[in-house]
């Protein structure tokens, strides 16, 4: 039985390069840097103090102003993402779709901020003080389903939360779906938010550039011999998934391979060997029936990690072959940062553009090369070029590595 070609319709991001593809393609092919001082938290006695978060926020601007009070952070950022997919789609959900249209989002932190606000009045007020509108934001779930409520969406909903690679994952998941005859439209979404509870995690652990001390400032320069560290970030993307031959709207690009793989090695630290990276990266050509020559450019997972963007060059040499110098790579967390199960998404979302405007985003901050990245990163001034075929990559420490192939539409 051949397999159905599965489209990407619609397009809604909310990101620290702004909201909605026109102003995050603008930003992102410019090579504007979405960091800035932190204003949602206090950050005094830090030694990071910047991240990528999301300025001038209005959601009433997007979704209008009812029924907002109770919506926290994360979920605001999603269903901001959800309506401009739906728009940019031109689709209405209404009863003759409804069942037929499912959704699946990508978050492993989104609610970590409700959890500690509700807890923290538990234990100081005791439970039966709790506020009782904050319980159902601690869910995992709860963003997907006020999604579907916002949107009266009755078919399946989903939350995938496997880190970093969750955006990518929950399309896969939507593709599935389709593929399988459980849907005939899926909204594919991830997003995190920035809060003092997820920023603390990651800075004390010292995966933030900056948190180890020093006079060095924060700065995120992925392959770059100086790189020590990630900026965090937030935001949401959702992407309108159809079958191409059904799809109600102008079809965007479309999904060819996608490939995952788990290899745990320690904890939060990646395999050095980059088993996982290879096997993503090969499953997702399988599963497009394409060859290393027919990528035309990797949006790479890069992070500026030390370790992560050694071990991603070393996976990408291994299965390009002698085709690795000769592909573009472009590492947009140079601007965007690190947003955890939200990156694959804006990668996604960076790499659909690229293929539409015929433009490789730059990786910039890159001026210190490193010797054991030695590959085209596309360092600082971005390119023109003719892309038909994009991968995407998503990795984490936490073992989870998933790869997709994408497709582009320009004549």
């Amino acid at each position: 039985m051949s397999r159905k070609k599965i489209a990407i319709t619609g397009i809604g991001v909310v990101s620290p390069l702004g909201v909605g593809r026109e102003y995050f393609w603008r930003n992102l092919s410019s090579g504007l840097s979405g960091f800035g001082a932190i204003t949602l938290f206090d950050t005094k006695g830090l030694d990071v103090k910047i991240a990528g978060e999301i300025r001038d926020f209005t959601p009433k601007d997007i979704l209008g102003a009812k029924n907002l009070m109770d919506l926290d952070r994360a979920t605001l950022l999603l269903l901001c993402a959800a309506k401009l997919a739906l728009g940019d789609a031109g689709l209405e959900i209404n009863e003759t779709n409804t069942l037929a249209s499912g959704i699946c989002v990508g978050t492993t932190l989104g609610s970590l901020h409700s959890i500690s606000k509700f807890d923290r009045e538990s234990l100081t007020e005791g439970p039966r003080y709790v506020n009782p509108s904050i319980f159902p934001s601690t869910v995992g779930n709860s963003a997907a389903s006020r999604l579907a409520i916002r949107f009266g969406i009755k078919g399946f909903n989903a939350t995938i939360s496997t880190g970093m690679c969750a955006g990518l994952d929950a399309i896969d998941y939507g593709r599935d779906a389709i593929e399988l005859g459980r849907a005939e439209t899926v909204l594919a979404g991830s997003v995190e938010d920035l809060s003092l509870q997820i920023f603390l995690g990651f800075y004390k652990l010292k995966y933030l550039s900056g948190s180890t001390g020093g006079c060095s400032a924060p700065l995120c320069c992925p392959f770059d011999a100086r790189r020590n560290g990630a900026i965090l970030s937030e935001g949401a993307t959702t992407l309108v998934l159809q079958e191409s031959k059904a799809a109600t709207g102008k079809v965007l690009s479309h999904i060819l391979g996608i490939g995952s793989c788990f290899d745990p090695a320690k904890f939060y630290r990646y395999n050095p060997k980059a088993e996982g990276m290879i096997s993503a990266m090969k499953l997702a050509l399988d599963d497009a029936n394409l060859s290393p020559k027919d990528i035309d450019c990797v949006f790479a997972n890069a992070n500026s990690t030390k370790d992560a963007d050694y071990i991603e060059t070393k996976a990408i040499k291994e299965v390009f072959g002698s085709h690795a110098d000769k592909v573009p790579i472009t590492a947009v967390k140079s601007v965007l940062g690190e947003s955890y199960s939200v990156s694959g998404g804006f990668a996604t979302v960076a790499a659909i553009e690229a293929m539409q405007n015929g433009f490789i985003p730059a990786t910039i901050n890159y001026t210190h090369k490193d010797p054991h990245c030695d590959l085209d990163y596309v360092p600082n001034i971005g390119r023109k070029a003719d892309l038909k075929r994009v991968m995407v990559n998503a990795f984490g420490p936490n073992g989870a590595n998933t790869c997709m192939i994408l497709g582009g539409t320009r004549p």
